[in-house]
């Protein structure tokens, strides 16, 4: 049985291997069907924000997607198969899994995205703050952030906005308002907050507290890129130990004999047993998935 799988693993490999040269009419279309599949049953705001991580060059290319079927397809059939010793169980356990990536795909786009967004609002926060001890004027300020170029869409297109509404309303509060139901974070709320009771109270020495609010900001950032970091570093922790897992059933069956475990199978409750542990430790994996690709930049 064992042998079979090592076989399974070789053809798989040597598929991925395959698909991996050259621009062959068989390699353009199996890469083609899987961008289309992709695109297809992809959730719809996947699409949206599939755009900018395009834009911003972290998208997958096709090769790397026929990669990542291929990968997830071997190990869940292979996982699957030392588990059960069944082609058409793993079959169908290698259907489940492959049916999964886009759904991870649209999590980690959701990642990026939000990284992103962060650092977009770091930027406007900071030089909003630095155009304001130069101009005293809220509206000029983002005036000068909107026409630096340090910006891009969709914050660079909400500022414009701003600046419309704070125009034609003759006041900032419907901007400010406008902005910080976007945009959630707390030192976009801080800043918006400091430049309304500045506006309000006329205040003469603004500086000091514009200083403050920017070092505050540098700490913030700092906590965010190094919880990013740790973040990282527990994702591959967890991977590993989550495939480990699924490793222990080879020491089952060193334990009880191969023979013993086959003998084993014909049982329905070690059967239910079994897809239970699989289930079980995949949901595991899954959450952790999910947890990892999490907007974490919200503070």
């Amino acid at each position: 049985m064992l042998e079979s799988i090592v076989a399974l693993l070789i053809i798989g490999f040597g598929v991925l291997f395959y698909f991996k040269q050259g621009d062959t009419s068989m390699h353009k279309y199996v890469i083609d069907q899987a961008v289309n599949a992709y695109e297809k049953y992809a959730p719809y705001s996947f699409r949206q924000i599939r755009e900018k991580v395009k834009f911003m060059g972290q998208e997958y290319t096709p090769k790397q997607y026929v990669v990542q079927i291929c990968v997830f397809a071997a190990m869940a059939f292979g996982i699957s198969y030392l588990y059960f010793y069944n082609i058409v169980v793993s079959l169908v356990y290698m259907t489940v899994v492959v049916s999964i990536i886009p759904y991870l795909t649209y999590l980690r786009c959701k990642r990026i995205y939000s990284e992103f967004l962060f650092e977009q609002i770091q930027v406007y926060t900071t030089n909003t703050i630095m155009e304001f001890q130069t101009t005293q004027n809220f509206v000029k300020a983002i005036e000068g952030v909107y026409n630096s170029g340090v910006l891009e869409s969709p914050v660079l297109d909400d500022v414009k906005y701003m600046i419309d509404l704070a125009y034609k309303n003759g006041d900032i509060n419907e901007s400010l308002d406008f902005m910080n139901e976007k945009y959630v974070y707390h030192m976009t709320k801080n800043m918006h907050q400091l430049f309304l009771q500045i506006t309000r109270e006329g205040a003469r020495d603004s500086n000091e507290v514009l200083e403050n609010m920017l070092l505050d900001i540098d700490v913030l950032v700092e906590g965010v890129y190094r919880d990013r970091i740790d973040r990282q570093n527990f994702h591959r922790q967890f991977v590993q130990y989550g495939l480990l897992l699924y490793a222990m059933v080879a020491l089952v069956q060193y334990l009880l004999g191969m023979e013993r475990y086959l003998a084993l199978l014909e049982e329905p409750i070690v059967l239910m047993a079994l897809h239970g542990i699989v289930l079980f430790n995949s949901y595991f994996i899954l959450n952790g998935e999910k947890y990892y690709n999490e907007k974490v930049d919200a503070e």
